[in-house]
């Protein structure tokens, strides 16, 4: 692991006390692999977790990503950092790809996904029109930009190109990358938990659906 580094909601490697996500997210760059760990920690010289997965940085991956029913860090199967933004990346004024979202698994239409997700998590709702895992949202282009600052509108402006895609269960509706290394921090961007708070469900719109896929939990690998 490398030196400084820690996990998700806590300052080391050893995962905080309450907290069940403990993601950590390693890019190693010689290898040009990114290791994506879920629910890890540390225990002395021990590293353990509940999964961990490997990305090929180098792989123009398919429609299916590793592969149908497989999961990954993320509960759709997505490479988590590839959907984080990042500080020093809102700092250079231009966010160039999706973000992840999160809702309830009780808000997602149980038994199914859409590509480009691979698995689903544990949605429950009956509701047919109920948004599935994989589904991507895009920020509507005639939503008003006045009410955010210079760094909240680049991340408004990726909303409206690139759009969202539903990643995982959960609270918290966006997640952003740790600052603690970083050159420059959120709070110095003046972007925080609650910058895009005002924007309401109506002002997005769904970008091509896709066709359910029945959820099965049987992991066939690309290769």
């Amino acid at each position: 692991m490398p030196a400084n580094g820690n996990a998700e909601s806590s300052t080391n490697y050893v995962c905080a006390t309450g907290s069940n996500d403990c993601h950590i997210l390693v890019v190693e760059t010689e290898q040009k692999k990114l290791y994506e760990l879920y629910n890890a920690t540390q225990a002395g010289s021990a590293f353990t977790a509940l999964g961990g997965f490997i990305w090929d940085l180098t792989k123009q991956y398919p429609a299916n990503l590793r592969g149908d029913q497989c999961t990954s860090a993320d509960a759709a199967g997505f490479p988590i950092a590839a959907l984080l933004p990042t500080s020093d990346e809102v700092a250079t004024g231009t966010l160039r790809h999706a973000l992840r979202f999160i809702l309830p698994n009780a808000s997602m239409r149980a038994g199914v996904y859409v590509h480009p997700a691979t698995h689903a998590g544990g949605p429950s709702s009956a509701d047919p029109n109920a948004p599935p895992y994989g589904v991507r949202f895009r920020l509507k282009a005639s939503v008003s930009e006045a009410a955010f600052n210079a760094s909240e509108k680049v991340i408004i402006h990726a909303m409206k190109t690139y759009g969202m895609l539903l990643s995982d269960g959960g609270n918290i509706a966006l997640t952003f990358a740790d600052d603690r290394l970083s050159n420059t921090t959120w709070a110095a961007l003046g972007v925080t938990a609650s910058s895009f708070t005002s924007l309401a469900v109506t002002d997005f719109e769904v970008v091509a659906l896709g066709t359910p896929i029945a959820v099965t939990n049987i992991c066939v690998r690309n290769p």
